[in-house]
C-alpha cells in the first residue's frame, strides 16, 4: 500500500510575504551592525585622547538620528518622493514598519559618515545638532528624490521621472547614502577648519597618526561584512506571486550578480589603493589598503545589480586607486583636514562609481550610454549642490555663534576629558598606575607580601655607619616599559620599601624611528618610557641602583639611565613624622 501524502492549502502570497519580511530584517540587522565597524574604524584613526568622543558620536548618531528620522525624516522623504506618510499609515499593516526600519538604517549610515571628518575638534552639541537636521531634512530629501517614498526598496524617485524616464540609477546608495555623507563630511571639515598643529605657517601638513591601526582594520572588516546586507539586502524581494498564483523569484533574480560584483569590487579596491601607495612611497600602506577596500565597496554600491564581472574589477580598482590621490589633493592643496579620509572613501568613490554606471553595465542593460550618463551626472550634481548648501548653512550657523568647535585648551586636552569627563585609556600617563598592571606592592621572593617595617639585612654596615651617611636619597630611573616587572622583582629582593611609577616619553641615545600613516612618513624621536622613583633612607641608594640596573638591562641602546639625588626633607602625611622616620 502506497503512503498517502497530506496536502495542505497554503496561500503562496503568505509564503512570499513571510520570506521577504525575514530577508529584509536580516539585511537590516547586518546594516545596523555596520555601526560597530564605523565606531572601531573612526576610533582607530583618532588620537587616544579623542576616542571616547568618537564613540559617543557614533552612539548618539544612531540614537538621536533614528528617533528624528522616525518622527520627521520619513515623512519628509515621503512628501519629496511623491507619497504621503504618517505615523498611523501602517495601522492596517504593521509589517510595513519593516520597510521603514530598512530605510532608517540607510539614513543612519549616511549620518555617521560625517563624524569621521570632523573628529578631534567639533563640539558635541554642534555634531548632534547637525545629525538632527540631517536625519530630519537633508538625507530624507536626497532619498526621496533618488528612491521615492519607500527608500531603497523601490529605487525609483522623482529624479527618474524628471529625466525623460531614463532614471538616475542608484541601487543601494552609492551616491544617495555614501556620496552624500562624504560630501557632507568634507563640507563640515572645511567650515570647522583643521585641527591644531595640522598645518605649519608655510602651509605644509603635519602628520597626526591615529592611535590604533588594529581598531581601524578590524572596523574595516566589520563594515565589509555588514555591506553584504547593504548591497545584497537591497535585493529585498525574494519571492513574488505570479498572476497564475505561483511562486517566482522577485528581485532575487539579480542577487547573484549583486553579491559577485560587491565582492570583486571590494577586493580590487584594496588592491588599487595598495598599488598606488606602493608606487608613491615604495611601501604598501596598511591604512590605505583598508580604506581602499571600503572605497571599492562604495564605488560598486550604486550599480552592483547591473555591472558586468569585468566592470566590478574596473570600478573597484579605480575607486581604490583614486583614494591616495584624492586624499593628498584635499590635504595638500585644499588644506581641508579630513581626519578619517571620509571624502576619498565615501564621497569621490561614490561619485565615480555612480558615473561609471553606463560604461560598465552588462550587455543589454543600457540602451543609450550618453543618455544614461547624463542622467547620472544630473543626479550627482543635484545631490552635491543640496548637500553642500545645507551642510554649510548648519555648520556655518554654529560657527557664527561660536559653538562649532571646542576651545584650543580643550582641543589640547582632548575631547574625551573636555566633552565627556572621561579618560578612555586611564593607564596612559597616569602617575598612579603601573604599566604592567601591578599594584606596586612589594612582593617577597618566597611569594609572600611584605607587610612590616622591619629592616632588611642590607641595612647593617660593617663600619657601624648608617646607610647613605644618614641622608635621604631619591633614586630616579628612566627605563623601558617592558622591563618594569623585572625591576620590581629586583627591587623587592633588595628590600626597597616603596616606589612610584609614571609613564613618560623622552629621548636619549636610542635612535629615532620612522613611522608611516596613510602613506606619509613621520619621525618618532620621543620613545615611551617608564620613570621609577624610589626614596630611601635605611636602604643604601647604591643597592637600589644596582637592583634597577639588574632588572632593566638588555644591552641595547635605550635601556635608560639612573640618577641619585639628595632629598632635603620628608613628611609622612598620616603620622606627621619627618626626616628619615617619614621614609
Amino acid at each position: 500500500m502506497e503512503p498517502t501524502l497530506l496536502q495542505t492549502e497554503v496561500d503562496p502570497q503568505v509564503i512570499a510575504d513571510g520570506v521577504n519580511l525575514m530577508w529584509v530584517l536580516v539585511a537590516t540587522f547586518l546594516i545596523f551592525f555596520m555601526h560597530a565597524g564605523f565606531a572601531m574604524l573612526e576610533a582607530g584613526q583618532v588620537r587616544s585622547k579623542n576616542v571616547a568622543n568618537q564613540l559617543t558620536k557614533n552612539l548618539l548618531t544612531w540614537s538621536v538620528g533614528v528617533t528624528v528620522f522616525f518622527l520627521i525624516g520619513a515623512a519628509i522623504s515621503g512628501v519629496v518622493g511623491g507619497d504621503g506618510f504618517s505615523l498611523t499609515a501602517t495601522a492596517e499593516n504593521p509589517n510595513a514598519w519593516v520597510d521603514w526600519l530598512f530605510g532608517a538604517v540607510f539614513a543612519m549610515t549616511a549620518a555617521t559618515i560625517v563624524s569621521g571628518a570632523v573628529a578631534g575638534r567639533a563640539k558635541l552639541r554642534a555634531y548632534v545638532g547637525y545629525t538632527i537636521v540631517l536625519a530630519a531634512v537633508i538625507y530624507p530629501v536626497v532619498a526621496g528624490m533618488g528612491w521615492g517614498a519607500e527608500g531603497p526598496l523601490t529605487g525609483a524617485g522623482v529624479l527618474g521621472d524628471a529625466l525623460d524616464g531614463v532614471g538616475f540609477h542608484d541601487f543601494a546608495g552609492g551616491m544617495i547614502v555614501h556620496g552624500m555623507g562624504g560630501i557632507a563630511g568634507l563640507t563640515a571639515a572645511w567650515i570647522l577648519g583643521p585641527r591644531m598643529d595640522r598645518y605649519n605657517d608655510d602651509g605644509s601638513a603635519n602628520v597626526i597618526p591615529g592611535h590604533s591601526l588594529t581598531f581601524a582594520v578590524l572596523g574595516t572588516l566589520i563594515l565589509a561584512f555588514g555591506w553584504y546586507g547593504f548591497n545584497v539586502g537591497t535585493a529585498a524581494t525574494v519571492f513574488t506571486v505570479t498572476e497564475s498564483g505561483e511562486l517566482a523569484l522577485g528581485a532575487y533574480e539579480t542577487v547573484g550578480r549583486v553579491a559577485m560584483t560587491t565582492t570583486i569590487a571590494m577586493a580590487c579596491g584594496a588592491i588599487g589603493a595598495g598599488l598606488v601607495s606602493w608606487f608613491k612611497t615604495s611601501k604598501v600602506d596598511t591604512l590605505y589598503v583598508a580604506n581602499g577596500l571600503l572605497a571599492g565597496l562604495v564605488g560598486i554600491t550604486a550599480i552592483p545589480d547591473t555591472t558586468a564581472w569585468w566592470g566590478a574589477i574596473v570600478v573597484g580598482g579605480i575607486a581604490g586607486a583614486q583614494l591616495p590621490i584624492v586624499f593628498d589633493f584635499i590635504e595638500s592643496y585644499l588644506k581641508i583636514d579630513d581626519v578619517c579620509a571620509v571624502f576619498p572613501v565615501h564621497g569621490s568613490a561614490g561619485i565615480i562609481g555612480t558615473l561609471l554606471f553606463p560604461f560598465v553595465a552588462a550587455p543589454g542593460v543600457v540602451d543609450s550610454i550618453g543618455t544614461a550618463f547624463a542622467a547620472q551626472v544630473a543626479g550627482v550634481a543635484i545631490i552635491t549642490v543640496w548637500t553642500v548648501a545645507t551642510t554649510a548653512i548648519v555648520f556655518g550657523a554654529f560657527k557664527a555663534i561660536g559653538q562649532a568647535r571646542v576651545s584650543p585648551e580643550h582641543e589640547r586636552d582632548g575631547l574625551d576629558v573636555s566633552e565627556h569627563g572621561v579618560d578612555t585609556y586611564p593607564e596612559f600617563g597616569q602617575p598612579d598606575v603601573a604599566t604592567d598592571g601591578g599594584s606596586g606592592e612589594i612582593i617577597r621572593t618566597d611569594g609572600g607580601k611584605r607587610v612590616d617595617d622591619s629592616r632588611s639585612s642590607s641595612d647593617l654596615r660593617s663600619d657601624g655607619g648608617e646607610p647613605n651617611d644618614g641622608e635621604i636619597k631619591m633614586v630616579t630611573a628612566i627605563v623601558r616599559p617592558d622591563r618594569l616587572g623585572a625591576i620590581k622583582q629586583s627591587l623587592a629582593e633588595a628590600g626597597a620599601p616603596s616606589l612610584t611609577v609614571t609613564n613618560v616619553s623622552g629621548r636619549g641615545s636610542q635612535p629615532a624611528k620612522k613611522g608611516q600613516w596613510r602613506g606619509e612618513e613621520y619621525t618618532v624621536d620621543l620613545h615611551q618610557k617608564v620613570k621609577i622613583e624610589c626614596v630611601v633612607a635605611d636602604i643604601p641608594a647604591q643597592e637600589v641602583v644596582d637592583a634597577i640596573r639588574e632588572g632593566a638591562e638588555t644591552g641595547e641602546p635605550g635601556d635608560g639611565k639612573i640618577f641619585v639625588m639628595p632629598v632635603e626633607g620628608a613628611t609622612q602625611i598620616r603620622t606627621g613624622k619627618t626626616g628619615r622616620d617619614a621614609v
